[in-house]
């Protein structure tokens, strides 16, 4: 299937790894030409090296933390410098730490706040005015399986990515009429950096070893095992599409069937 994406220009928050830089590999793959960032320039560095010997889409990369105020214009800015707009938004974020939904103060609610959803907001009230004139775009926001099945012990991150879901639906419906389509993917337990930290958390505190964690984990999954960041980035990849275009206010799954709600 041709995505029809070819020489469209993609903005890759948080992807010097995991599943951002998948989803940055899948759309290059695709001709797309990526613009990834994040915090580790060795990584970013490598990441586009891998890329741009495969002589599909181009990659570049700029450093950025988006924690910083003001971080959002300066990576538009970067991106219009680099790219020459912005066609698809990749609205990727870190995590925060696992815990208990109660008890953090309010600077770290405040903190991971502003990383995780304001400038996701942000970013994309920044690209969505060039997508309006093309009468084209993209936005789709990497999200959690908790937002719709609350994971134990993540609940900071159970509440905050739940903004991004009432967020992205009432987006999709002022956009759709400019040929704007705004979407959420949300993993499952995926094989990432991310998901080794949180069962080497899991293993601090329940004082199982890491195999058992991981174990028990995929015991929990219809599919029996964890998923591939290729098969992720394969659905985002999809979203961004051509074919895509009528699929939009949408939170799509990618979780081997081990979200249990209908």
């Amino acid at each position: 299937m041709d995505y029809g994406l070819t020489g469209k220009r993609a903005l890759m928050l948080a992807s010097s790894r995991g599943l951002g830089l998948g989803i940055a590999e899948a759309l290059a793959g695709e001709g797309v030409n990526v613009l990834l960032c994040g915090r580790s320039e060795d990584k970013l560095a490598v990441a586009v090296d891998t890329i741009n010997a495969k002589g599909q889409g181009k990659a570049d990369f700029t450093t950025i933390d988006l924690g910083d105020a003001g971080s959002a214009q300066a990576l538009f800015d970067v991106a219009a410098g680099k790219l020459g707009g912005v066609d698809i938004l990749v609205n990727n974020t870190g995590g925060p730490p696992p815990g208990s939904v109660s008890g953090p103060d309010a600077d770290l609610w405040r903190a991971q706040f502003e990383t995780m959803v304001l400038r996701v907001f942000e970013m994309t009230d920044l690209c969505l005015p060039a997508m309006r004139q093309a009468g084209w775009g993209r936005v789709i926001t990497v999200g959690s399986s908790g937002v719709v099945q609350p994971i134990p012990n993540l609940g900071m991150s159970n509440a905050l990515r739940s903004a991004l879901v009432g967020w992205s639906k009432t987006l999709s419906t002022e956009v759709a009429g400019d040929g704007i389509t705004v979407n959420m993917v949300i993993p499952g337990r995926i094989h990432t950096e991310r998901v080794d930290e949180l069962d080497a958390a899991a293993s601090k505190r329940t004082g199982n070893s890491v195999e058992e964690v991981s174990a028990a984990s995929r015991g929990t999954i219809p599919a029996g095992r964890y998923g591939k960041v290729e098969e992720f980035a394969a659905v985002a990849a999809f979203l961004a599409s051509q074919g895509a275009s009528y699929v939009t206010g949408s939170v799509v799954r990618c979780d081997g069937g081990a979200i249990r709600s209908v």
